[in-house]
């Protein structure tokens, strides 16, 4: 119960014989637990050091528990200043670290786990908004972050990262706010408009505040504007969440055969859809009601 706070599992389990026994000495604890007497001596010494126990003076040496909610809020209080002793070291490691790169804003991250590992760290420690381009082949596998509450995520997905039903689904429960494009350039996570990281091959590329970061900016702006939406409107008109669904795809210039697989429906299914899709939208071809669905709303 006390892990996240540093105390070792040993160390808790004489503080919780302790806990039983106030005023015990150290043969009490010895008998009372079953440890030998060097066991306990040490942990009687950590317990100490921790503020969870106290020594009275005397011989024998007695030892009283400190109560466990005034115990617990010292050492969360101990915690949190060395998680900002932590984080000011940091500062002065990155200032080191900038002060000595060559490459101005740049840096080059190998290795898949160290790749891996900066995906998440960037991802988790963002305040505001998660911008990401996702397309294959993936040779790093992200660690999935902790979303963080008020920070806005946009994905703009490879159409061939997609090719299931349960991936279309699951691509929007991940990301509320996602798109498709069929050709997705490169691989980019972009974290509070400040940091740009880029995948190429084997390699990751951290971009800070630079020209290239502001162009990376404005490239992802533009993608997602032709990009078609994974989550259509649910807005009151002529179309149905499903229909709106698979103007989408078709949009995004799918076949009525990859429709069908993606949806997972026959292709006549698809057909008789889209003819119902078109009258609805008074259109002759698709692209007239893709037009038309736009100027309503029903695709973004």
């Amino acid at each position: 119960m006390l892990e996240a706070l540093g105390v070792c599992l040993e160390d808790e389990q004489l503080y919780r014989a302790l806990l039983g026994l106030p005023e015990a000495t150290a043969s009490d604890l010895v008998a009372d637990t079953g440890w030998a007497t060097a066991r306990v001596t040490r942990h009687l010494r950590s317990l100490l050091s921790l503020g969870l126990a106290s020594r009275t003076p005397g011989r024998p040496a007695r030892y009283t528990p400190a109560v466990p909610e005034a115990a617990a809020e010292l050492l969360a209080l101990r915690k949190q200043e060395a998680i900002v002793q932590a984080r000011l070291n940091a500062a002065i490691l990155t200032d080191e670290f900038r002060s000595r790169r060559e490459a101005g804003p740049f840096t080059v991250i190998r290795g898949q786990q160290a790749m891996a590992q900066r995906f998440y760290q960037a991802q988790q420690t963002a305040q505001s908004e998660v911008l990401v381009l996702d397309k294959p082949p993936y040779v790093v596998l992200p660690i999935e972050p902790r979303r963080a509450y008020g920070v806005t995520y946009r994905t703009i997905y490879d159409m061939a990262s997609l090719v299931e039903p349960a991936e279309i689904a699951a691509a929007r429960t991940a990301v509320p706010s996602c798109r498709m494009l069929r050709e997705v350039p490169l691989k980019l996570v972009l974290a509070d408009r400040r940091t740009g990281l880029v995948q190429t091959g084997q390699e990751l590329i951290e971009i800070g505040p630079s020209s290239l970061l502001d162009a990376l900016l404005r490239l992802f702006e533009l993608l997602w504007q032709q990009a078609t939406s994974l989550s259509p409107s649910s807005s009151e008109g002529p179309l149905s969440f499903e229909d709106q669904q698979l103007l989408a795809l078709a949009a995004a210039g799918l076949t009525d055969q990859a429709i069908a697989r993606r949806v997972g429906v026959a292709q006549r299914t698809v057909e008789r859809r889209m003819q119902r899709i078109l009258k609805a939208l008074d259109a002759t071809t698709r692209f007239q009601a893709g037009l038309r669905a736009g100027q309503r709303g029903l695709l973004v």
